[in-house]
């Protein structure tokens, strides 16, 4: 019995006589970062909940249900917003996906070279330019916008495709953020091999320097495409034309009608939650270029 008695008082392992026994503190505490960030994530999505649901109900519905149940209305709010006005609504969306996928494409490709030759060359004022870049990625936009309607004004393109698309090919941030990537994917090694070998200077970028920043690339392209989709200010100074508005401006103005014609409130919501849709996808198709090795096919030191 007084064996036994000794067993059931022993403390279990890992645990210091004496002490209550339960959940170790450290094992505590982090339920709190995790509470923390469930808070957040919550935050964020309960707009995008609210989007989802408003879309699905009627004009009547929309004012007179709990908000976040589902309506019966969508498929017709769909049709409405198909039909207003000729399907001007789709060529919004063709312009933003103009503005947003070439846009971001000619900027991706200009941060790619400028990043590159940064990253890789050496040659004086070096440093100056690229705090140059650095100081532009910390203007506000809303600085640039009237000097550069001014600028497109001088060059008679105002209330253009051009006016809305030149002044998005030249991202700072992009900049930066090739040269950052450029530095840590192309090892000068490779890059000294390639001159050994006889190429020139632009076959080594695009034989060597540009497959291995592939996976950089992708991202900056994402950043682009992703702000200059969102993009409100830009087009609003540039452009009179509504046939030319991106889906952001069309949708405000549509808004802005909605003040008088309470239906045209459905219609916004509707197109707000359709332009949603081609960033997921747009997402979930370049995603797989991440989990690429950065240094694949070169060596590694």
């Amino acid at each position: 019995m007084s064996s036994l008695a000794v067993r059931k008082a022993a403390p279990a392992a890992g645990t210091t006589p004496g002490t209550a026994q339960g959940p170790p503190l450290r094992r505590r505490i982090a339920f709190v970062p995790t509470l923390v960030l469930l808070a957040g994530a919550a935050y964020c999505l309960l707009p995008v909940a609210w989007v989802v649901m408003a879309a699905t109900k009627s004009g009547k519905e929309l004012f007179s249900t709990f908000t976040l149940l589902p309506g019966t209305g969508f498929t017709q709010n769909v049709a409405d917003l198909t039909a207003y006005r000729d399907g001007i609504y789709w060529q919004w969306m063709g312009n933003s996906a103009l503005y947003a996928g070439l846009g971001a494409l000619l900027s991706t490709a200009v941060s790619a070279v400028s990043g590159y030759a940064l990253a890789v060359y050496r040659f004086r004022g070096r440093e100056t330019v690229f705090n140059i870049l650095l100081a532009g990625v910390l203007m506000p936009p809303v600085i640039l916008a009237i000097p550069q309607y001014l600028l497109m004004a001088k060059a008679d393109l105002t209330d253009s495709y051009a006016s809305v698309l030149l002044p998005l090919v030249l991202s700072p941030y992009g900049v930066y953020l090739g040269r950052i990537y450029a530095a840590a994917a192309v090892p000068s090694d490779v890059v000294e091999a390639g001159r050994m070998d006889g190429a020139g200077e632009w076959r080594i970028f695009m034989r060597i320097g540009l497959p291995m920043m592939v996976p950089g690339l992708v991202t900056i392209f994402l950043f682009q495409f992703v702000a200059i989709w969102n993009n409100f200010l830009l087009p609003y100074i540039m452009l009179s034309d509504d046939e030319k508005f991106p889906m952001t401006l069309g949708l405000f103005t549509l808004l802005n009608q909605g003040n008088s014609q309470p239906s045209l409130y459905t219609l916004v919501i509707t197109g707000a939650l359709l332009a949603i849709a081609p960033l997921i996808a747009l997402f979930l198709v370049i995603q797989r270029f991440w989990s690429l090795d950065l240094l694949s096919g070169a060596v590694k030191s």
